[in-house]
């Protein structure tokens, strides 16, 4: 899910530097009809991303790993607070075209994107030494 909001990212923040042409009104409909596409991509993907991050902080809690929850804790408490705290009344427009298209917007969402696929490659690379280490322990 992160490889993919990078994704749209990159193609938002490569659609926005292109100059709408402003003699041809259909380059503009099509560039906005782009970005509601990928808006529309990027809302799809919040709900799971978070429901699974919750999933798996449940099931470490069950299984008694402090310190995988530990570590996991500020980031679900970070999706609560950004789910809760959308920039628009209703929590269907986590990812407005129109505030999205701001140049720092963009950006910060794009730095949110790398630092959660960043933080979910290290956890996964932990939780295989934690499999390893506890398979060859027993």
């Amino acid at each position: 899910m992160a490889k993919e909001r990078i994704t749209a990212f990159d193609e938002l923040q490569a659609d926005f530097k292109v100059p709408i042409d402003q003699g041809n009104p259909l380059h503009a409909r099509e560039r906005l009809r782009n970005i509601e596409r990928i808006c529309c991509l990027l809302r799809k993907l919040v709900l799971p991303e978070y429901s699974i991050h919750g999933l798996f902080c449940i099931m470490f809690l069950c299984a008694q790993e402090w310190l995988t929850v530990g570590l996991n804790i500020p980031l679900l408490f970070y999706n609560t607070w950004r789910y809760f705290h959308s920039p628009t009344d209703t929590k269907e427009l986590l990812y407005d075209p129109a505030s999205v298209m701001n140049g720092d917007t963009l950006k910060f969402c794009q730095k949110e994107a790398w630092c959660k696929m960043s933080f979910f490659v290290l956890s996964f690379f932990y939780y295989l030494y934690c499999m390893i280490y506890s398979l060859v322990t027993s």
